[in-house]
């Protein structure tokens, strides 16, 4: 078996938003989740994060080619994992009704800040002029919130700005799962709280000239606006902004009693960046970067394997909640077990695998379904009697219950799922296997829309599909995943047709006692497999589940 695998690079941005037809540009478009590699584990055996993700703040004037470097600093990190690209664009303030009619009227409208008061002119006329270079403009408590999020390997919801319509959207944007977060902005050293969530701290120089001559030509294409009013907004807040904001930022002053400027030779930034394509700098950078992320690497999948057992505990009709949290197994009536039979045989046709997985995917989510919250109702018969039922406990089911699949073999459970719940939301976690360390890598991630809402997923319940659990690696990182969206632990049910006792259920069950398992069968042990090349040479060590049922996502999808 051939353990290459072709390198992914994804990116995925949001659908561009249009007003009254015409499409906008959205400073959320800069805002991107990079995926290569691939996630490895954040987390350690206890499924408690080790580490969070490393952050680099690029600063500098308009268009001095902060971008760039961020792009650089990705290209060559070659075979990268997940990066976030964060652009400060995406914060400037919503406006209120008042200033927008002021705007309407091109009245002057004024920013306080601590030590003036900003005046400029704001219309919403596409090509009007706007200060974007005062650090009142920009909402920093928002922007040291999402890094914060992100930093700490959460969701992050961020907000979208329109540079034609000079305003907010309502539209978000949903970013998760980074190794790795670049904030680049003419503010982004301004702040301490954003100084403080840094691991690197960089500064691109640029001569002014070159600034103004690359901020006319991209202006002019990407945000309609003229020549004049270019000039004039650069003039009149650009470049005095930053000598008073930004310049400032590279080096940390001292103001005396005699109102002048003693340098301390101290500096906010770690590296100055002397012009875009010094590749000395970024060589330098890159290095640091992977020097980070290699003592921040962790490797347990051979303890998960060895772990110790979980007791069976069979489904009976006097079965406990506390028997309930911990595992439920179909009953092994002559039935489940023919069809098991069926599924175990390697002689079995693929059209009869496909049914009787179907078939028993049915019987486990209806099985599942017991364990969510009900409570007892009244409803008027045909007939006009009032009989005792059951409904859900919660307020919205349809909204509140969704499904995530880890990609591909727990797909095979989505089609018996939307027999006993034809509405749910289903989302997707495409987990693999490093080709090298065998280690599980997150390589694309897309959660239902009440997971990514952290103000919902407290309340939502997540039936976590796969075909089997063996070392539990996957299914680690899955509810971890979970978890970093607010899902309570209690609220998550893992249903799969096999599970192992001792190996992934026993390491899952001590990290998340709460949650649920719901298999069709329990088998007896993991057996230790090595995988070859082509060439016949050894590859990676696998473990494989006894008696089992082979690879299930290939038996029914290939």
């Amino acid at each position: 078996m051939a353990l290459r695998r072709p390198t992914i690079f994804r990116t995925h941005t949001s659908q561009t938003p249009f007003l009254n037809n015409v499409p906008l540009t959205a400073a959320g478009d800069k805002n991107k989740l990079l995926v290569s590699h691939g996630r490895p584990p954040w987390y350690g055996q206890d499924g408690k994060p080790l580490t969070d993700a490393f952050v680099i703040g690029i600063a500098g004037g308009s268009a001095s080619g902060k971008t760039h470097v961020a792009q650089e600093i990705v290209r060559c990190l070659d075979s990268i994992p997940s990066v976030v690209i964060m652009s400060q664009d995406s914060f400037y303030k919503e406006h209120t009704a008042e200033e927008l009619e002021l705007a309407f009227a091109n009245k002057y409208v004024s920013l306080s800040s601590s030590d003036e008061t900003h005046y400029i002119i704001l219309t919403v006329h596409r090509g009007s002029l706007k200060d974007f270079d005062h650090p009142d403009a920009i909402d920093m408590p928002l922007f040291a919130q999402c890094l914060r999020d992100l930093k700490e390997c959460k969701q992050a919801n961020m907000p979208i700005y329109s540079f034609t319509e000079h305003q907010r959207m309502k539209q978000r944007k949903y970013l998760y799962g980074a190794n790795i977060i670049i904030v680049e902005g003419i503010m982004a050293l301004q702040d301490p709280q954003l100084r403080e969530l840094y691991d690197v701290k960089i500064f691109v120089q640029c001569d002014s000239d070159l600034m103004l001559a690359r901020r006319i030509k991209r202006d002019v294409a990407e945000r309609g606006r003229s020549v004049d009013g270019i000039l004039e907004q650069y003039l009149r807040f650009v470049k005095p902004a930053y000598d008073h904001f930004v310049a400032p930022t590279a080096r940390q002053v001292e103001r005396n009693t005699k109102l002048f400027d003693i340098d301390t030779g101290y500096r906010y930034a770690d590296i100055i960046v002397p012009g875009v394509r010094n590749a000395v700098a970024i060589d330098l950078i890159t290095t640091h970067v992977r020097k980070k992320l290699s003592e921040r690497s962790f490797h347990f999948r051979d303890k998960l394997a060895r772990a110790d057992s979980l007791v069976h505990i069979p489904t009976s009709p006097t079965m406990t909640t506390d028997t309930i949290s911990t595992l439920i197994v179909l009953p092994q009536t002559p039935q489940l077990r023919g069809i098991y039979t069926i599924l175990r045989d390697k002689e079995t046709s693929r059209e009869d695998f496909i049914f009787y997985a179907d078939r028993l995917a049915t019987l486990m989510c209806e099985k599942a379904m017991e364990v969510l919250p009900f409570k007892n109702i009244n409803v008027c018969t045909p007939t006009g009697a009032i009989a005792d039922g059951k409904d859900f406990e919660m307020d919205n089911p349809i909204r509140q219950i969704c499904s995530v699949t880890i990609v591909r073999a727990g797909g095979m459970l989505e089609m018996g799922l939307r027999r006993v719940m034809r509405d749910i939301a289903i989302g997707s976690l495409l987990i693999q296997s490093d080709p090298s360390s065998g280690e599980p890598m997150l390589l694309h991630s897309m959660l239902p829309s009440v997971v990514q809402r952290r103000e919902e997923s407290k309340d939502a319940w997540v039936f976590l599909l796969d075909a089997q659990i063996g070392t539990g690696a996957a299914a680690l990182m899955a509810i971890r995943v979970l978890l970093d969206h607010g899902v309570a632990e209690d609220h998550i049910i893992f249903v799969a047709f096999l599970g192992v006792p001792r190996g992934g259920m026993a390491v899952i069950r001590k990290a998340f006692p709460g949650i649920r398992f719901v298999c069709g069968a329990i088998d007896d042990g993991l057996e230790e497999v090595w995988l070859h090349h082509e060439d016949g040479t050894p590859g990676r060590r696998v473990w494989s589940i006894s008696p089992g049922m082979g690879n299930i996502g290939d038996r029914y999808y290939m």
